[in-house]
């Protein structure tokens, strides 16, 4: 309840000096669809967007709270989904967002995967491709890996092998065509040494790499061949049938030798697993760490741990220097594999004095430097220079979290139709409402006009404005409708219409 109280308070102090982007439009330009926020006696951010064009969207809103230059170029990848302790209007599902907080494209989570988990940019086969996890989850998942191609079009879903539950901790596809994906199968075990039940239950963690095309089941670890029980932080359960979580895998990341590592929160442990034996070679952290540990290299129930092209280990410190009075914070580790010490090269801390991030979240370096942070489940998202300067946080509703944030590249080209929608005021006043979810390319709207849908007629041209641009125009034909053009005036997918319904004559 203390953290709860906490963050909300946190978030109403945040609220008070947020900038939301939300522009105001003028005859003959565009705004971006509406949030929409539940009655209240004093202005508070808006909660969820609606647009006119596209009624059956209605996503969280982003609102950003600070954004300076310096930014990495990109698009910022989300997958907003309801606290389970708070309750929130809007739908859940995978959302790219722009650095304005207005939305590039949504997908509502549909009937039967409530939860959409891990989205992000990735490639597949040499072409672009977003990718997520979708199902049931409860601190670890049931669910289908999804695969969707540049036009949103789902080329692949397939679950985890030899009859497991697929997890939501990790989709990642590797450069042999395979993914790494999380399993948590329970398992008999006996925990009297550890204080619990002889027979007693438990979780194990388990990694497999899948081939994706056949899903053929190509490596499989299991952390409790390879990791004692007693490397947890934690103590089994008093009742005898409930499951013991000693582990809670939640990353893995392929290392610059082809071997993996594995993230475990429970142990505060990354351990690097030989892949071809499954052998565990080190462990960084944890109650037997093979590291020399330097001075603020200490993190506790972390996640999302990653090896850096400079040879860095990042990884996101949920409970700082295990010290819970402190603040989560994103690490970049110095790990000298020869001498087996750990030095902390850079820290990053949530920008404002954000309560802890108790669960999920992740950290990004990006190409130039720039250090992006998903702090899970709080509900923010940072980017920092390399040096730590706070360049963009952006929060979105407190009943809301994302397991993690990404600032990837993305050219996004639907073949469906751009949405249309109009409104006939008198006098020949037409409002036109305009949108193409996931469209990336568009840089304007050419306006259409005509007695039929196939007899249109050029009236003028708009720039667009977020995700749905709003234009007001005059006309007596029967029909308007709009084309996409891109940056240099290239036409972008078919012209859509809709017919304008009769026009008042009483001035009202």
């Amino acid at each position: 309840m203390g953290e709860r109280s906490t963050r909300r308070e946190f978030l109403g102090t945040a609220a008070a000096g947020l900038t939301c982007i939300a522009l105001v439009g003028a005859t003959g330009c565009g705004v971006t669809g509406r949030p929409q926020a539940a009655a209240s006696s004093s202005p508070r951010p808006q909660e969820t967007w609606t647009f006119r064009s596209r009624p059956d969207l209605r996503p969280p809103a982003v609102h950003v709270v600070e954004r300076n230059g310096g930014l990495s170029p990109g698009y910022i990848f989300l997958a907003l989904k309801k606290d389970p302790e708070e309750e929130g209007p809007g739908q859940d599902g995978p959302m790219i967002v722009d650095n304005d907080g207005d939305l590039v494209w949504f997908r509502p989570a549909p009937p039967g995967e409530p939860d959409v988990m891990s989205f992000r940019a990735q490639a597949y086969r040499g072409k672009p491709v977003l990718t997520w996890w979708g199902g049931v989850h409860g601190g670890y998942g049931d669910g289908e890996y999804v695969i969707f191609d540049d036009s949103y079009r789902e080329v692949k879903r397939f679950p985890a092998g030899n009859g497991y539950p697929g997890d939501h901790h990790e989709f990642l596809i590797t450069a042999r065509h395979t993914a790494l994906v999380t399993i948590y199968a329970e398992t008999t075990w006996d925990l009297s040494p550890y204080g619990g039940s002889k027979v007693g239950l438990v979780l194990d963690g388990i990694v497999q790499e899948i081939d994706i095309e056949t899903g053929e089941v190509l490596f499989e670890w299991r952390s409790l061949e390879h990791v004692d029980v007693g490397e947890s932080y934690y103590e089994p359960p008093n009742e005898p049938t409930n499951r013991f979580d000693y582990f809670h895998i939640n990353s893995v990341d392929v290392d610059g030798d082809g071997n993996l590592l594995v993230s475990a929160r429970r142990t505060s442990t990354v351990y690097k697993i030989d892949r071809k034996t499954g052998e565990v070679i080190w462990r960084l952290g944890g109650k037997e760490s093979d590291f020399e540990m330097g001075e603020g290299t200490g993190f506790a129930y972390q996640h999302d741990a990653r090896r850096q092209p400079d040879g860095t280990i990042t990884l996101f410190d949920n409970y700082g220097l295990k010290d819970e009075e402190d603040r989560s914070r994103a690490v970049v580790l110095e790990v000298d594999e020869d001498e087996m010490r750990a030095k902390l090269a850079r820290e990053y801390y949530s920008p404002g004095g954000m309560p802890i991030a108790d669960t999920q979240g992740n950290v990004q370096v990006l190409p130039g430097g720039n250090v992006f942070v998903g702090w899970g489940s709080e509900p923010f998202l940072s980017e920092f220079s390399e040096g730590g300067e706070l360049l963009f946080n952006a929060r979105f509703e407190p009943w809301g979290e994302s397991y993690r944030a990404f600032r990837l590249p993305w050219a996004g080209r639907p073949d469906d139709a751009p949405s249309v929608a109009a409104e006939v005021g008198p006098e020949d006043k037409v409002t036109l409402y305009a949108s193409w979810n996931g469209a990336t390319e568009v840089a304007s709207w050419r306006v259409l006009a005509g007695p039929g849908p196939d007899r249109l007629e050029f009236l003028n041209t708009v720039r667009r404005r977020g995700f749905e641009t709003v234009i007001e125009t005059r006309t007596e034909e029967a029909y308007i409708g709009v084309q996409a053009e891109d940056g240099s005036g290239r036409d972008l997918g078919l012209p859509m219409a809709v017919r304008l319904e009769k026009r008042r004559t009483d001035g009202s």
